[in-house]
């Protein structure tokens, strides 16, 4: 079944708005896999605005699950992550002053790039996944810079469920090239309860969603043992897996 790792990053904005420990980012990571998350997903930025870099080390300490950092690969970001050694790097094509990751990585003219920053994440055993359009030519480049995934970028599957089988059409096709090139995909941006399990219905060969912000949103509501619980129900369905 497909897994559900909880990005973290909005509890780390509420923190930083009072400053002290309050929400504890720590702890809300330790609760969340005790209710049923199965990783947990940070992107630490530059200008530190949510998650700290010394968040990340904390984390790495109790992370009992999967622990998945996502980010720009630029000198600071690749020193971070190859001393804490996370079990997956996320790779986002993101510019420092980025409120949201808003596309995927052009692998054609970042293909070298790309390849050199994930030889070196491989070589310290981190497995790697590269945020990522549905354009067909651009995944083959993917598949070659020796990526072990792909992260699917859904904020227009999310922006157009109106439509949903026209969205959702063109990330099913993407999954099954990417599968059939060898690579895992994962997925994430703008998925919700109200479109979630109709994404993980078709679209084949899923392995992971990372949710934050619509699911703290909806911790707000319901609590946060609830929200996740929910949110995996969405997954438990039959999928194409």
């Amino acid at each position: 079944m497909t897994r559900l790792s909880v990005n973290i990053n909005k509890i780390a904005t509420l923190r930083n708005a009072r400053g002290g420990n309050v929400p504890n980012v720590v702890k809300v990571a330790q609760d969340a896999e005790n209710f049923g998350a199965e990783g947990i997903t940070v992107h630490p930025r530059p200008d530190e605005r949510h998650i700290k870099y010394a968040d990340v080390f904390d984390l790495k300490k109790v992370v009992s699950t999967e622990f998945n950092i996502e980010g720009y690969p630029n000198k600071a970001f690749m020193d971070l992550v190859l001393a804490v050694k996370p079990h997956q790097v996320t790779l986002v094509p993101d510019p420092p002053d980025a409120l949201t990751s808003n596309a995927g990585w052009d692998t054609k003219n970042n293909f070298d790039f790309l390849q050199e920053v994930i030889s070196e994440l491989k070589e310290n055993g981190i497995r790697t996944s590269i945020f990522m359009e549905t354009k067909l030519n651009l995944i083959d480049l993917a598949s070659k810079t020796g990526t072990d995934r792909i992260e699917l970028y859904t904020e227009p599957f999310a922006a157009n469920y109106h439509i949903k089988e026209v969205a959702v059409k063109p990330f099913s096709i993407a999954a099954e090239h990417a599968s059939k090139l060898g690579l895992g995909i994962n997925a994430g941006h703008d998925l919700s309860l109200e479109n979630l399990k109709y994404f993980a219905q078709n679209v084949p060969h899923l392995n992971e969603v990372s949710i934050g912000h619509a699911l703290i949103a909806d911790a707000l509501y319901f609590g946060l043992e609830n929200t996740i619980n929910m949110y995996k129900a969405q997954l438990r369905v039959e999928t194409w897996n």
